[in-house]
């Protein structure tokens, strides 16, 4: 008896390790793959169906994705640095990305769209290992991530205010995309600065 329930002790923990390490999606995943549910035509009834393209909801949680990155780096960088011109940088990603995320999260409602409410485990990591760093590398590191990721949310929101099919989401794209222009162009700045 005690051997059964021996064997059976390391079956459910073998079982609890396996669940662990496939089971978790990232918030970003798992809002695109409730959108991708929500856009069939099949399950309208029970989703109340997406009022925008794959493309568009997808364009939805990449943004927001991005956004909630910033604010939670902004607020890490507000924390772990004391250069100025990287502070006043950081409150302007969470002042400026906060009210963007505002605005997304209104037409996200509007149009049924599921939002991710944390950023991906990619960005997570970033936080996680930026936290852990010296306030010298944190400083080029945060710089650096910062620079990488307007690069990419520029591209995001000049690619759907030109491709998107949504009129609400291209015009919440082609208003953000100045704003991002100006980030990106601020922290290139500071990087030039840093030099």
């Amino acid at each position: 008896m005690k051997k059964l329930s021996y064997v059976m002790m390391i079956a459910v923990s073998a079982l609890a390790i396996q669940s662990c390490n496939h089971g978790a999606k990232d918030a970003k995943s798992t809002a695109d793959s409730l959108n991708k549910t929500k856009d069939t035509t099949t399950n309208v009834a029970a989703t109340g169906g997406i009022a925008v393209s794959s493309d568009d909801a997808k364009f939805a949680t990449a943004a927001a994705n991005g956004g909630l990155a910033e604010v939670a780096l902004g607020k890490l960088a507000l924390t772990k640095t004391t250069n100025a011109a990287i502070k006043d940088f950081a409150n302007m990603m969470v002042t400026d990305h906060g009210k963007a995320n505002d605005e997304l999260m209104a037409i996200a409602k509007a149009k049924n769209i599921t939002l991710p409410m944390q950023p991906d485990s990619a960005h997570l990591k970033k936080a996680d290992e930026l936290s852990k760093l010296s306030e010298p590398d944190f400083n080029k590191q945060y710089v650096s991530a910062m620079i990488d990721g307007h690069k990419k949310t520029l591209d995001l929101m000049n690619n759907e205010a030109k491709n998107g099919k949504d009129s609400t989401l291209k015009a919440f794209a082609a208003n953000t995309a100045p704003v991002v222009q100006k980030h990106l162009d601020a922290i290139n700045k500071i990087k030039d600065n840093m030099k």
